[in-house]
């Protein structure tokens, strides 16, 4: 059959059941929410698509500590989920799985307990990244160029949702060493914040 009967009678058996005036108004209905659906298309579609595989056993598991803390401690210092030394360890074999954001995430982290750990900032829940960076610097300036760089990748790669590779990975590495650097350097002299 040729396209353009195939049109014509299709046309003419719909407008025998429905006004034509009405289908045009419904196909220039749908012809606008399609524009609008486009014009506006990343903010409607879903940021993550859920998971619908159900996850394995073979990952390893982390484990949570608890840590005893002395009475002449802060109470409203949390206490590290990971060991300091367990941090990285676990960053470094998310790092070879090829899961380097999570691995940056994870030295951010170490990053953070150690900070915490030395009394450089008070973690509070709900603080953001750019808020414990503010804190640290006004606490104790030399931190604060590795922990903003850091800070910065984390952000790249949790907040703008880019993809993250083996050399953010490296760089984070280098930044939490060039903090933990300074961290040993300041311990040494024996300053106090």
């Amino acid at each position: 059959m040729n396209p353009s009967r195939w049109w014509t009678e299709t046309t003419a058996a719909l407008g025998d059941h429905v006004p034509l005036p009405l289908v045009t108004l419904v196909l220039a209905l749908v012809t606008a929410m399609v524009a609008v659906g486009w014009y506006t298309f990343p903010s409607w579609v879903p940021r993550r698509i859920p998971r619908l595989r159900r996850r394995t056993r073979s990952r390893p598991e982390r484990t949570e500590t608890v840590r005893a803390v002395p009475t002449s401690t802060v109470v409203g210092v949390p206490a590290p989920a990971l060991p300091p030394v367990a941090a990285p360890d676990l960053a470094d074999r998310l790092s070879a799985d090829g899961r380097y954001a999570e691995a940056v995430r994870e030295r951010l982290r170490a990053m953070l307990h150690e900070l915490t750990d030395r009394r450089v900032v008070w973690i509070r829940p709900g603080m953001t990244v750019a808020e414990v960076v503010s804190d640290a610097r006004a606490t104790h300036p030399p931190v604060g160029p590795p922990l903003s760089a850091a800070a910065d990748i984390f952000s790249e790669l949790w907040y703008a949702q880019r993809g993250a590779t083996a050399d953010h990975d490296h760089r984070m590495r280098e930044h939490a060493d060039r903090l933990r650097q300074i961290l040993a350097a300041d311990a040494s002299v024996g300053s106090t914040w």
